[in-house]
């Protein structure tokens, strides 16, 4: 047969799995500098140094990032591609968490709008990447280079049984889309004959979840929580336009109502609040009508930027009382995320199941 994934093989070619390490990266990041800044607030501002010496938490970060490329060049298999990304991430937000003395001549750690540069940057990462996921369909060579990528980690270190399961899929998805059947069977080939190995790591992802009480694995929680997404953030989307419309105050004879002002916060924190509407409303209204599961990703999404996004802005202009609304986007986004998983599980094909065991 001759191959017909070599036709429109677009500027890059993608890895079908990757977004999610890309995702993992930003929320790595998110969560070291929200860390970061409680530790500093604990601890009163402590500097490494003395007299006109200061070591800069940023110069960490600039070295665990330079430690996840070398990682990255360096070593093969799974195990050091999820070490480069935790170290990455944590070296990326430590970095990030400086930027005010970067963009200020007297090297301000408190400049304010530096939550909105950081604001920027993650949205630009995390929508940039969905965006490059999502442009197109993965073609049979993508489909085909990824497998071959989860083969490479096999020969190189083996491979955990649902990473076999992952490649399996990705192999009959490249053959459904046109990819050549030897190249398809030769990198099969590869993943069978993979030494198996434990997985630590996802066995730890399974048993977290056993730990949840089972009152909060009900997929009742998704209509709770999901409308309640939609229902702030229209609120929210509410007070933006109102703050743009009658300023700080609104008066009549009878009512006397005083909004936060418009500001760039206020801006960003409508702009986050319009994405979660235009994610979480037509996803509430689909998800009965629809088997697939768009509706819950699209939820999952819109958790991700109420909870990470908004937490960036919120605790710029709320300090450490932007935690409790944080803690709920946490939990909404701790609810999608079980639902989901359970979802994806059941709708692993049972041939590539078998044919990984």
């Amino acid at each position: 047969m001759v191959a017909r994934a070599g036709n429109g093989k677009g500027l890059i070619t993608r890895n079908v799995i990757g977004s999610s390490l890309a995702e993992s990266f930003m929320i790595i990041a998110i969560a070291t500098i929200l860390l970061t800044r409680l530790y500093l607030e604990i601890t009163g501002y402590p500097q490494v140094g003395g007299g006109t010496l200061h070591i800069a938490h940023a110069l960490y970060g600039g070295a665990m990032m330079m430690l996840a490329l070398l990682i990255g060049w360096l070593a093969l298999g799974f195990g050091a591609r999820i070490l480069s990304v935790v170290l990455g991430g944590i070296g990326f937000g430590l970095f990030l968490d400086e930027v005010g003395k970067f963009v200020t001549k007297d090297n301000d750690y408190f400049f304010g709008p530096s939550a909105e540069i950081m604001y920027v940057l993650v949205l630009v990462v995390l929508v940039g990447s969905r965006i490059l996921r999502t442009v197109r369909p993965p073609s049979a060579r993508e489909y085909l280079a990824s497998a071959m990528g989860i083969a490479a980690d096999g020969v190189a270190r083996g491979l955990a049984p649902h990473r076999r399961r992952i490649a399996l899929l990705l192999l009959d998805r490249a053959a459904e889309t046109g990819a050549d059947d030897a190249a398809v069977e030769h990198i099969r080939a590869l993943i069978v004959a993979a030494t198996p190995t434990s997985a630590r790591l996802y066995a730890l992802q399974q048993f977290v979840p056993r730990l949840i009480p089972d009152f909060f694995r009900s997929p009742r929680w998704i209509p709770v929580v999901g409308w309640t997404m939609v229902i702030v953030s229209f609120l929210s989307v509410v007070g933006a336009v109102s703050a743009i419309a009658f300023g700080d105050y609104y008066n009549d004879d009878d009512v006397d109502v005083h909004f936060e002002g418009w500001s760039i916060s206020t801006f960003i924190l409508m702009v986050s609040a319009i994405l979660t509407f235009a994610l979480a409303c037509p996803a509430m209204f689909a998800r009965k009508r629809t088997d697939r599961d768009w509706p819950l990703r699209w939820l999952r999404a819109a958790a991700l930027i109420f909870t990470l996004l908004n937490a960036l802005v919120d605790f710029a202009a709320e300090g450490f009382g932007a935690l409790s609304s944080m803690a709920i986007g946490l939990f909404t986004l701790a609810i999608v995320s079980y639902q989901l998983d359970v979802l994806s599980r059941r709708e692993v094909p049972a041939n590539a199941i078998a044919a990984a065991g």
